[in-house]
């Protein structure tokens, strides 16, 4: 679970056409989205619809690669510039207002879920509607190279590679200067307490963080890019973020959250559904072999979707997995060691690869559905 404010677990005219694109053969357009439909001088509509999704298709890969390229040469945009930040912002000034004292008498159930579930529902809607705001604004109104930039631009914040590799490496090089600094760098990235872990714990814990949030924070994104543009992976990371924030079975923060945070857990676990179980395959796909026993593996945690991903990163990496008291993951694997912590973050790295090739196949056969503006 992603610690609050990180982006991660802690997306054309009457004009001829002028020959192909580079870009997948896409036909190359000079024109905004809206003018694909205007006829011409005789009445004729030349844009084809084949053409019209051809061209939305080749944006929203273009918007998806391009998103890559970014998060692997600049990273994570500036915090008052990030809106998985203003998400949490607005978790954490809605929190207090629905969540119940923990020193207070208690409430009941009914009040705090539906108070939960409304706080839930306009956050959504908020982002649903600025994200589908500017999706339609770039589709309709920007030639095709600006608006797969620009939508790339917006994607970009609503995933985290680099920033969650590079947090994995990190706790694996500070746990080399000594265990308290690799146990101070774990808490950047796990919200459990990290001060009783020991060295193994200590890599266990950064290598369970990788798996899980390879998909909270890149595979469930794109995945929702796919089927509903920039809304569904805007409208995802809200969902995962509440979840972070609000999604504790008790007390936290001098909150109760039994109830308060039940809506944002459902909701989240069904988002994420199967999301998780196709980064499980992802991985498997990447370390071309198939994990032995995973579904077993991944029903021994509590969770219904993370113990897929990790699961499939013990199984594929040869080693043992645990949260104290409350799940072990491949019990015959060996420790981890720093080698398999470097592996984890190879691997995790085709994993995106693979994840971002999928999608783009997926995009080109649906032609780009997701992305037609409306109105």
């Amino acid at each position: 679970m992603p610690l609050r404010g990180s982006p991660f677990r802690c997306a054309k005219g009457a004009h001829p056409l002028a020959g192909q694109s580079p870009l997948h053969g896409c036909p190359r357009v000079a024109c905004s989205a809206a003018a694909w439909n205007a006829p011409d001088r005789k009445g004729v509509v030349p844009a084809t619809s084949e053409v019209l999704l051809g061209a939305h298709a080749c944006v929203a890969v273009g918007a998806l690669w391009l998103a890559l390229a970014i998060d692997r040469w600049l990273g994570e945009p500036p915090a008052r510039w990030h809106p998985v930040v203003w998400m949490g912002a607005w978790l954490g000034w809605a929190g207090p207002r629905i969540a119940p004292s923990a020193d207070a008498p208690l409430p009941g159930i009914f009040k705090p879920f539906v108070l939960g579930a409304l706080a839930w529902w306009a956050g959504a809607a908020m982002v649903f509607v600025a994200a589908w705001a500017l999706q339609w604004h770039v589709m309709r109104h920007l030639p095709w190279p600006v608006a797969a930039l620009t939508l790339a631009l917006a994607l970009k914040p609503l995933m985290a590679w680099r920033m969650l590799r590079d947090e994995v490496l990190a706790v694996d090089v500070a746990l080399a200067e000594s265990l308290e600094a690799g146990r101070t760098r774990l808490a950047h990235l796990v919200s459990r307490d990290t001060q009783s872990l020991d060295a193994e714990a200590v890599r266990e814990s950064a290598i369970e963080s990788l798996a899980e949030n390879l998909n909270d924070s890149v595979v469930a994104p794109l995945f929702w890019f796919v089927l509903f543009g920039l809304p569904g992976a805007a409208v995802y990371r809200f969902a995962n973020t509440a979840d972070a924030m609000w999604g504790y079975p008790g007390e936290r923060g001098g909150r109760c959250w039994a109830w308060a945070g039940k809506w944002a857990a459902r909701v989240d676990d069904g988002l994420s559904w199967l999301p998780a179980r196709l980064s499980a395959l992802l991985i498997a796909l990447a370390a071309r072999r198939w994990p032995p026993h995973l579904a077993r593996e991944a029903a021994r945690t509590p969770s219904p979707n993370s113990g897929w991903p990790m699961a499939a990163m013990a199984l594929m990496l040869g080693v043992r997995l645990r949260k104290p008291g409350v799940y072990t993951l491949h019990a015959d694997g060996r420790a981890p060691s720093s080698a398999d912590v470097q592996r984890c973050a190879r691997l995790g790295g085709r994993v995106v690869m693979a994840t971002a090739a999928s999608a783009s196949l997926a995009l080109a056969a649906a032609g780009g559905l997701g992305f037609m503006p409306v109105g």
